[in-house]
């Protein structure tokens, strides 16, 4: 029920972090990996390699994502090159950490195009086969923010609010095709990016371990399950849910930092 073997899985934003975290797990349960990045041919052949040394099928294509005439060509080659596409994951994104009084219209602009308006791009041209063929999964990753507001993060906010609702319409007008399409919500999670917050004493790392009711952060490789629950058979009956992979933080209102 879970198996992804002869499956092909495109996951954007995967030369690192939870991409790459999300994307081991779906070639652990043998789907054939898609690696997807915008930086370098070169960052995205390292990544290559960290896949293969893992056992793990992939193919590698940098293109940006933002960008329809890139994310056409690309998706055309890769098809002709592996497969068809199986699954999508929609990971790639960006975050400006800006007052909104302060933040340049650009910018804001910029979080949106990348976190909410790339992932109708990718998809728009990846369901046609999908829909040609009568199945396949797309999973949109989505945030805490598609719930929450926090201080500096208005756009990174607004784009994931935005992207949980294009998750549900797209599971609308796509589910007749046998296509489901749902979302992962990760909580806070321990990555390089989040390394210089998390050391002892930093407020932001009391905040965050007083605040979930698991009392830590979360691994990448918990965000495994849920992408493989959302790619597989398993869920042929779940559409336009948003999974919150969180430690059960959406769960509750808090305590105060003094409660055991």
């Amino acid at each position: 029920m879970f198996s992804l073997k002869n499956k092909v899985a495109l996951v954007t934003g995967s030369t690192h972090g939870l991409g790459m975290a999300m994307a081991i797990g779906l070639g652990e349960a043998g789907a054939t990996i898609v690696v997807n990045g915008n930086s370098s041919q070169e960052k995205v052949n390292q990544a290559l390699d960290i896949y293969k040394s893992r056992g793990i099928k992939a193919y590698g294509y940098k293109f940006d994502v933002t960008n329809e005439i890139e994310v056409q060509d690309a998706i055309e080659k890769m098809e002709s090159e592996i497969a068809p596409i199986d699954i999508l994951v929609n990971n790639a994104g960006i975050i400006k950490r800006t007052p909104l009084e302060d933040m340049e219209v650009e910018d804001f602009k910029e979080v949106i195009n990348v976190d909410l308006v790339s992932p109708f791009i990718v998809s728009k041209h990846v369901v046609k086969g999908m829909m040609e063929r009568k199945q396949g999964k797309i999973i949109n990753i989505c945030s805490m923010m598609s719930e929450l507001g926090r201080n500096t993060v208005g756009a990174y906010a607004a784009a994931k609010g935005g992207l949980k609702m294009l998750t549900r319409n797209m599971a609308t007008e796509w589910a007749k095709h046998n296509i489901q399409v749902n979302g992962i919500g990760p909580g806070y999670f321990a990555t390089s990016q989040t390394a210089p917050i998390r050391i002892d004493g930093h407020p932001f790392n009391e905040f965050i371990v007083n605040r979930t009711p698991a009392a830590k952060w979360g691994d990448p490789s918990d965000l495994a399950g849920a992408a493989i629950f959302l790619a597989s058979k398993a869920s042929d009956f779940v559409n336009g849910h948003i999974l919150y992979v969180d430690g059960g933080i959406l769960a509750t209102i808090g305590k105060p930092t003094n409660e055991k």
